[in-house]
């Protein structure tokens, strides 16, 4: 068995569990092992519980937790999967409940010691819902909220109706927010502390035709600090990065967003076709934001690969928290829909939806440049989601 040979490597190489979701139904867990200074990736489970679409992921690692949100491409509903993680990095499903259709992103909210729930974004459905999650892992409904559109956005293909595309928290955890590509707005709420329902305040507004896809806040002395707040929003069809200071309201009622910067996300290359920027993370140092482009083709690479899109890296001044291009590196294949980086930054997954393939890429901690990959996978489907588990190590979990 492949997972015993991994074991009998525990003494001499180290494994690390990462999670992938793709849309032919799978959630497909990896095993990076690093041995000997080389990297190999390899498939050791799959789990059929968060079919026919998963699309998002979400782990809850106190609790030994993933959710898995179904966007059901081709039904009128999607749903809300819940897992627990076992010591061999397989999956154990607790529920699976039915949703409003679209769900493509969720986030856990509310108090760390107490009741928690998580909300969920819906780009098909045009809405943000609620579900309480128990310390078992099962989860029901609490909440929903729907929006409509009384004409097209700017871009009428894509902004026919609301199209909600991501939720995350503030760095206090009071608020969340959801970047709305079809209304071209982020959405705000507070969240009340007993029911843990959510209640909209003012959202941000963008220009007409960005399409807010997904965003990131950073502080220059960390997002646990009392320093200046800054936020990242990525705009998938203006295909650009946009910066913003936020200062909290006194009155506890939202945040204010002042605009200081408009970049397009390839920086000054010229792409010929329409790009369109995907995923944003800062990074674990807290010195640099990332972005991932899809459909620029901009580079050439050889093994069979062919055209690859870019992923871009901004350093982020403390002083003002704007942003200087710092590099464009090639993604390492089609429609680099997600990425996530490990607990230290030396390592980037990757997630190619038109590739169908999860590579590892290298990074430099101390200049924050993106290197080679060290280590690539095919998978069965469009890849929709990639992220570490990083809590316990293969062959010590259960110890």
């Amino acid at each position: 068995m492949l997972f015993s040979a991994l074991l009998a490597l525990a003494a001499t190489a180290s494994a690390t569990v990462l999670f992938v979701a793709d849309y032919s139904g799978n959630i497909t867990s990896l095993a990076l092992t690093h041995s000997n200074g080389n990297y190999s990736l390899d498939a050791i489970h799959t789990n059929h519980g968060c079919a026919p679409n998963p699309a998002w992921l979400t782990i809850d690692p106190a609790r030994g937790h993933l959710y898995c949100l179904n966007e059901g491409l081709t039904s009128p509903n999607g749903s809300l999967a819940s897992f627990s993680i076992n010591s061999d990095g397989s999956l154990k499903q607790i529920t699976n409940r039915t949703t409003p259709n679209g769900p493509v992103s969720g986030v856990i909210y509310g108090e760390p010691a107490g009741q928690r729930a998580i909300a969920l974004g819906h780009y098909g459905g045009s809405g943000v819902t609620s579900y309480l999650l128990r310390s078992d892992g099962n989860v029901t409904f609490n909440q929903q909220i729907f929006y409509n559109l009384t004409e097209p956005g700017a871009d009428p293909d894509r902004q026919a109706a609301p199209h909600v595309h991501e939720v995350i928290t503030d760095p206090t955890g009071q608020y969340i927010l959801a970047p709305d590509l079809g209304a071209d707005l982020v959405r705000v709420y507070c969240w009340d502390i007993e029911t843990l329902k959510l209640k909209e305040l003012d959202p941000l507004k963008v220009n007409a035709g960005t399409g807010p896809r997904h965003a990131a806040f950073w502080s220059p002395y960390s997002l646990t600090g009392s320093g200046d707040l800054y936020f990242y929003l990525v705009g998938e069809l203006s295909a650009t990065v946009t910066a913003y200071k936020v200062t909290y309201k006194s009155d506890n009622s939202g945040l204010s967003f002042t605009e200081i910067q408009h970049e397009k996300s390839t920086w000054l290359y010229n792409i010929p076709q329409r790009n369109a920027p995907a995923e944003i993370h800062v990074s674990p140092d807290n010195r640099f934001l990332v972005v991932s482009n899809r459909n620029d083709t901009t580079f050439t690479l050889p093994n069979a690969i062919g055209k690859s899109d870019s992923i871009a890296t901004w350093q982020l001044d403390e002083k003002e928290g704007s942003m200087t291009f710092h590099q464009l590196w090639p993604a390492g294949g089609s429609y680099p829909r997600h990425f996530t980086t490990n607990a230290i930054g030396s390592l980037v997954a990757v997630g190619y939806q038109m590739s169908e393939a999860v590579a590892i890429l290298s990074r430099d901690v101390q200049s924050g440049l993106i290197g080679e990959p060290v280590a690539r996978i095919p998978i069965a489907g469009n890849v929709t989601a990639v992220v570490w588990y990083e809590e316990r190590a293969l062959g010590v979990l259960g110890a």
